[in-house]
């Protein structure tokens, strides 16, 4: 396990995502490659965690559609 990175943004934070999302597979309510959030979409982190074989910060964010998408850091920036 790698040592934690310290998160760049923090809950309760309104961020936008800076690409097109799409589905990997990992979000499992919506086919693969799929669009889970348009570029420039707003949302609010509602949970930090880390993925623990590298240590780096995921984000889970909260869409105005209900979505909640697990993003990294060079997905999103600050609203």
């Amino acid at each position: 396990m790698a040592e934690a990175r310290d998160a760049k943004f923090q809950w309760g934070q309104p961020v936008t995502t800076i690409e097109d999302i799409i589905n990997d597979g990992s979000y499992p309510d919506a086919p693969i490659d799929s669009l889970l959030a348009a570029k420039d979409s707003k949302g609010e982190i509602v949970n930090v965690g880390q993925i623990e074989e590298t240590g780096e910060p995921v984000y889970l964010v909260e869409f105005a559609d209900g979505k909640v998408i697990g993003l990294f850091e060079e997905e999103i920036v600050p609203a």
